[in-house]
């Protein structure tokens, strides 16, 4: 099971990896879709565009790696911001 304690271990390890996104608020009645307020944290500022970048990350960072390196199969920019990300890596974007 996921704790806090893991979530706070693995935050410290990926942190200097990923971006601090915001997380903004906005009334969806704005938008056509209701009243309640929206709130979106803005993944998409990631160097990958996406949210996989903390996954991704934290996979790599907190397994062993085999000394013939990784692969990371990626339709879009995900691989390329792991690749070579890991000091002392071999990794390449497929």
């Amino acid at each position: 099971m996921i704790g806090r304690d893991s979530i706070i271990e693995t935050c410290d390890v990926i942190q200097p990896y990923v971006r601090r996104t915001p997380v903004i608020e906005t009334e969806a009645a704005d938008w056509g879709l209701g009243r309640f307020t929206a709130i979106f944290k803005l993944e998409l500022l990631q160097r990958a565009g996406s949210f996989k970048t903390r996954g991704a990350f934290a996979n790599l960072l907190m397994r062993a790696v085999p000394a013939a390196g990784v692969v990371a199969a990626s339709q879009w920019a995900a691989g390329d911001s792991l690749a070579g990300s890991r000091p002392g890596t071999k990794a390449a974007s497929a």
